[in-house]
């Protein structure tokens, strides 16, 4: 028997979940956004899975490597889990189409704007589309949910868990990229 179909809060990371410290990799440079292990918490108990979609060119371009954005992502999971408050998957993208490391220099269709991570995640995990969303604090967050096809909702400061809550209560009506 196949799992339900749920929505899904997609989030970008840096300028959303953390302080974008620019190129932030290091574990002991994470510091939460007022407000996100809230509204994650929050996500969490409305239904939603939540899911990451970051980012991540420090890879390509040798500042940090792919190792480093896990441990800092399994660093972030725990201190989330223990304000009780759960990401279900994490997306990152380490391409760049001018990156010095060559492995990683690639137009990559999962490097926002372009939806290949939402996409992915949407192919690998019971989302219910339709009904899913983006936030993200740049343009290209949400050109990625626009060519996805789900609404995107730009952060551009202040409390995460107030501006979830009013993401949340227009989450019925059929919006699009604001």
């Amino acid at each position: 028997m196949s799992e339900a179909l749920r929505p899904a809060a997609f989030l970008d990371r840096d300028g959303v979940i953390n302080v974008d410290h620019g190129y932030t990799y290091k574990p002991e440079d994470l510091v939460f956004i007022d407000g996100a292990p809230d509204a994650i918490r929050r996500l969490n108990e409305a239904g939603y899975l939540v899911v990451v979609v970051t980012n991540q060119s420090g890879v390509a371009r040798g500042y940090y490597s792919e190792a480093d954005v896990a441990r800092f992502h399994e660093h972030m999971l725990a201190e989330l889990a223990e304000a009780g408050a759960r990401i279900d998957a994490v997306y990152s993208c380490p391409y760049h189409p001018k990156g010095v490391v060559a492995e990683y220099r690639v137009d990559h269709p999962d490097r926002k704007p372009k939806p290949g991570m939402i996409l992915r995640a949407a192919r690998e995990l019971p989302i219910d589309i339709a009904r899913s969303f983006l936030i993200g604090d740049k343009s290209s967050d949400i050109a990625a949910a626009t060519a996805a096809n789900i609404s995107g909702h730009r952060f551009t400061g202040g409390d995460l868990d107030d501006f979830v809550a009013g993401v949340l209560l227009q989450a019925d009506a059929p919006i699009r990229a604001k």
